[in-house]
């Protein structure tokens, strides 16, 4: 610190220099021409510089050093937790000798009463406790592992029940019967699961059914395969605190060799899946990366292999933690850039923030990039198909690539390096012309008119040609076409009788006459429907 408190004193002595230099300048340039006004603004500005420079870089060593204290507290902490860990598995190591030593004791004694009341040959097994009692011993270490796990405080006790019956079946349907309060169930199950005289291998039971034979998927199998990944996540939980030599005991030799019995069978068939079909939310992908991270089987496989799933479960919440726990960190800038590649940038930005690998890989451009993918027009629109589907489709998929890009935004507080208001308005202006197209597309049906009673032309039922003929032979045959005779004996408030001339006497004087069969026509001009008249 002494050294750099004298940097910092020598930094802040510098202006004085400056200006002391810049006094005997100035009475040299008294005595020389003008023109040295201008390179003492070139040596001031040098100088400066410099000044900058120096108190810049000072400021990078300052905080390298406090960096480097701090890791040093982070490490010396670590190392401080790992003794205590090693210490607190020697204590453990020795307590579970002495318990050991007092069975084994407590044995012999009783093999030596029993000799010498009633003449028996002592017989006392130097590897462990007696095999009628070996059971009863099984259950009673495993149940002082879990001696703090209060299972009277669950809401749901048929978990504990089904956990310490090692039901695996009755397990998953009450998980299923009981979705609506899965948060819940997550929270009790890693409790309930230390009922469980073996949990590691209830967990193990609870995977058959997995992949079934067919191949087809339905609801229930895709339900069936998240409750797997759960109780493999519960297990996790219910691991994570204990201590190791207690973890040891849960996770047995025996449980780990099921373990990577299933772990192999599972591999093979990731291999048939495909990048883009997944999407990001492989259930098979996550449950094979689950299996062996929770197992503790990673070792048995290729770190290689393992990053090349993680693509197919980017978008699941739990895929930092794993990648983290399989000591897959090292490889995510590769994953990263294979998500970039495949324009799934919105997932490597998630995990760019989750390694702090924002420097390498710039949030910013990831989502103005992956913004203007969205936006550039598919090659069947630009062939000249612009039917409305097509249109369609460009609009859907940059509004939901807005979205998406504001909801990353807003989780990782990116607003002041790329403001909202532009995305916000052309969302609403989408969307709007998406409603607006809604409505110029939608067919108004036409109403069904009823006949009416009167008969009304247009209403009633459409006749065909052979009908209409047949009603004009009808009613001319029934109703013969008027005569001179009707207008002579006509009353004075008929209809009006016929004029001598239709036309002007310049043309002729031929008289108006009547032509016959006018069919349903009468001299008064009115027509009448053929149904009606009866």
């Amino acid at each position: 610190m002494e050294g750099t408190d004298s940097v910092a004193t020598l930094l802040e002595s510098t202006t004085s220099k400056i200006q002391q230099l810049q006094k005997a300048f100035a009475e040299l340039e008294s005595h020389r021409a003008v023109t040295l006004n201008l390179k003492w603004k070139q040596i001031e500005e040098h100088f400066h510089g410099l000044e900058k420079s120096l108190k810049r870089r000072f400021t990078e060593l300052e905080d390298q050093e406090k960096e480097f204290e701090t890791k040093t507290v982070q490490s010396q902490k670590v190392l401080e937790n790992r003794h205590a860990a090693v210490m607190a598995k020697e204590e453990a190591s020795l307590t579970e000798l002495q318990e050991k030593r007092d069975f084994a004791v407590t044995a012999i004694t009783n093999a030596v009463g029993k000799h010498k009341h009633g003449n028996e040959p002592v017989t006392v097994n130097s590897e462990g406790p007696p095999e009628a009692a070996a059971s009863e011993y099984k259950e009673d270490n495993t149940k002082k592992l879990f001696e703090n796990g209060d299972l009277k405080l669950l809401s749901n006790p048929e978990l504990a029940k089904l956990c310490k019956e090692m039901d695996s079946g009755g397990l998953h349907k009450f998980i299923s019967d009981n979705r609506k309060n899965l948060v819940i169930l997550k929270e009790e199950i890693p409790i309930a699961l230390k009922a469980a005289v073996d949990p590691g291998g209830l967990v193990l039971d609870s995977l058959n059914g997995f992949y079934i034979v067919d191949g087809k998927k339905d609801s229930n199998l895709l339900g069936l395969r998240r409750t797997c990944i759960m109780l493999m996540e519960c297990l996790s939980i219910l691991l994570s605190d204990l201590t190791m030599n207690t973890a040891t005991k849960v996770i047995s030799e025996n449980v780990k060799e099921r373990a990577k019995i299933i772990a192999q069978e599972w591999k093979p068939k990731l291999d048939d899946l495909d990048l883009d079909a997944s999407n990001g939310n492989s259930l098979e992908a996550h449950a094979f990366l689950q299996l062996v991270a929770t197992f503790g089987i990673d070792s048995d496989f290729v770190h290689e292999d393992l990053s090349k799933l993680i693509p197919m479960v980017s978008r699941r919440h739990q895929t930092a933690d794993l990648c983290r726990f399989l000591g897959l960190s090292d490889k995510m800038p590769g994953v990263i850039g294979v998500l970039v590649n495949s324009g799934r940038h919105i997932d490597a930005v998630n995990l760019a923030f989750a390694f702090k690998l924002t420097e390498q890989f710039c949030p910013i451009s990831l989502l103005k990039s992956y913004l203007a993918e969205a936006i550039k027009a598919p090659s069947t629109v630009k062939a000249g198909n612009s039917s409305p589907a097509a249109q369609n489709d460009v609009c859907e998929r940059e509004l939901s690539a807005l979205k998406a890009v504001t909801k990353c935004i807003e989780e990782h507080k990116l607003e002041d390096r790329y403001p909202l208001d532009p995305l916000q308005k052309r969302i609403l202006h989408l969307e709007k012309s998406k409603a607006d197209k809604k409505r110029a597309t939608e067919v108004v049906k036409p109403q069904s008119k009823r006949p009416r009673a009167n008969g009304i032309a247009g209403y009633g039922p459409p006749r065909n040609t052979t009908t209409v003929a047949a009603d004009k032979s009808f009613y001319a045959a029934r109703y013969p076409p008027p005569t001179q005779y009707m207008y002579e004996n006509r009353p004075p408030y008929a209809y009006p009788p016929p004029p001598e001339n239709h036309v002007h006497s310049f043309i002729g004087t031929a008289t108006y006459n009547i032509v016959p069969n006018h069919g349903n026509y009468f001299g008064n001009g009115y027509q009448y429907q053929a149904p009606y008249l009866h």
